[in-house]
């Protein structure tokens, strides 16, 4: 990590133990994980980073990247890290004539950074949305798949499936998403609803709210199925509101739906959570929707 404001420092190292300027290393969950990364892409405005860590793949790694130019990217289902060729970058003759050349290659890509932070406006993208026996990918299933095909800015078509199981449900999700024995037991089998999904969702732009937690999942369903990983261009609905919205009271799909008006009780279903995700999306892209 390079130029980490001095908070930022702090929080990590609560967390992680720095053995070098700006290299922090150390053992912890995948939750906590996602929270530091969270933390790290909210408040490095300037600076770049790169989180390496273990994952259940054939190379037991992945790679995320914030405002740099090199990109992790799946390769035949081997993930590697990829340089941008020369060409890609912005053309010197773009900008204001006085610069050295090092001014302009900093200004260059400062733009790329600042267009790379900026939100996505997708018109014709995949909602999706699972739910799970728990919040561990390697060792939780999929119990529900939800989807709905968003053309032209309006929903087109929708997916579910529920996934049979031999095992009960744990007592909170039952609970949580009021999906009983009987419902599970006439569901599809779990690679039938896993291939059913990937061909719903084909090379789309995925939205999703928290979307590293479903990709996971996915990304472990297709491993464990021996299936190829999914490639698409995603998009997560919640940084996306924190960059945008302030002045709630917390960053919950129920809340900022509340926030939006789009919605008043909660339901922890797939597919009826991936219409208020798809809703809220929609809110975050008109203008002047940070209230």
């Amino acid at each position: 990590m390079t130029n980490c404001p001095p908070s930022l420092r702090g929080d990590l190292s609560k967390w992680l133990c720095e053995i070098n300027t700006g290299v922090y290393v150390g053992n912890v969950s995948s939750r906590v994980r996602d929270a530091i990364w969270d933390r790290v892409c909210e408040n490095l405005k300037n600076g770049q980073a790169t989180l390496v860590f273990n994952i259940n793949n054939e190379q037991r790694m992945d790679f995320r990247t914030h405002n740099t130019s090199w990109e992790a990217v799946d390769f035949e289902g081997i993930k590697l890290m990829r340089r941008p060729l020369p060409r890609t970058q912005a053309p010197a003759a773009d900008l204001k004539p006085g610069f050295s050349n090092a001014a302009k290659r900093q200004m260059a890509q400062k733009m790329a950074r600042k267009k790379a932070a900026a939100p996505a406006k997708e018109e014709s993208y995949t909602v999706i949305d699972l739910e799970t026996t728990g919040l561990n990918a390697a060792s939780d299933a999929i119990v529900e798949y939800g989807a709905l095909r968003v053309r032209d800015g309006q929903p087109a078509e929708e997916f579910s499936a529920l996934v049979r199981g031999t095992e009960p449900l744990p007592d909170v999700v039952a609970k949580l998403t009021g999906i009983t024995p009987e419902e599970r037991s006439g569901g599809m089998e779990p690679l039938a609803a896993l291939e059913a999904f990937l061909a719903f969702v084909g090379k789309d732009t995925l939205v999703g709210y928290h979307l590293k937690f479903d990709l996971d999942f996915l990304r472990a369903a297709c491993i464990r199925n021996d299936r190829p990983l999914l490639t698409n261009r995603s998009i997560d609905v919640l940084p996306l509101a924190r960059r945008k919205v302030s002045g709630v009271m917390n960053y919950k799909l129920l809340t900022l739906a509340r926030h939006f008006e789009v919605a008043q009780q909660e339901t922890h279903r797939a597919l009826p959570d991936c219409r208020l995700i798809q809703q809220v999306y929609a809110k975050l892209n008109e203008t002047g929707s940070a209230r």
